[in-house]
């Protein structure tokens, strides 16, 4: 529709639009048009790129690798998005296991920080770590944003229930300390475990049922 409006407006015709999309989807993907060899996923999109690249430079458009990563982005999605753009320039770690060390150097720059007593310091190396684990958790193909949100979600359930017992005991919020709000949160999350192992070991027991009437 917007491209129709636009060929009436004369900016451009949606035959050229349409051409101009497929030609570069074809140039984009030698591996799929052309006799080029992309072994997986990943080094299919570095091929994209790549040519996408080369598209700018011969057009004179210079920019970086990190040109297209919104600055809209919440903090933690902008984070792993920054990294799977260099990442597909060949700037990456080889696997999660070095990014473990990594980790370590930021917790001892962050409590180097801490006792600097430097807002500022304590605040970049805060960020560091945080960029770093985000870091690990694409590494080991996991979406850092879900995973935070469930344990959002996770923080969030255990809490209020620990508010409804202390409510059933009559305690107010403000006056039970850490200590009982502690044992009370540690009760709650066996609670769970304990669920968790009676629900595995129900649906085992379903499928094994299922498997036998077979």
């Amino acid at each position: 529709m917007v491209a129709w409006m636009k060929e009436q407006e004369g900016a451009f015709s949606v035959e050229a639009a349409l051409t101009g999309i497929a030609d570069k989807l074809v140039r984009r993907h030698p591996h799929v048009f052309g006799s080029a060899k992309a072994e997986s996923p990943d080094q299919a999109l570095r091929q994209w790129d790549e040519i996408k690249a080369g598209e700018k430079k011969a057009a004179g458009i210079s920019g970086s690798a990190l040109d297209t990563v919104p600055k809209s982005l919440p903090p933690l999605e902008r984070a792993a998005e920054l990294q799977k753009k260099a990442a597909r320039v060949g700037f990456d770690w080889p696997g999660p296991e070095p990014v473990w060390d990594k980790i370590d150097e930021e917790l001892r720059e962050l409590r180097e920080a801490v006792r600097s007593g430097n807002a500022e310091r304590i605040e970049d190396e805060a960020g560091d770590l945080l960029f770093t684990v985000v870091n690990l958790a694409r590494l080991l193909k996991t979406d850092a944003g879900v995973a935070l949100h469930g344990t959002n979600t996770k923080f969030e359930t255990r809490f209020r229930e620990v508010e409804r017992r202390l409510a059933e005991q009559g305690v107010a919020l403000a006056d039970a300390g850490l200590a009982r709000m502690d044992e009370l949160w540690n009760l709650v999350k066996i609670e769970e475990s304990r669920k968790l192992a009676r629900d595995d070991e129900s649906r085992k027991l379903a499928r094994d049922q299922e498997n036998a009437a077979k």
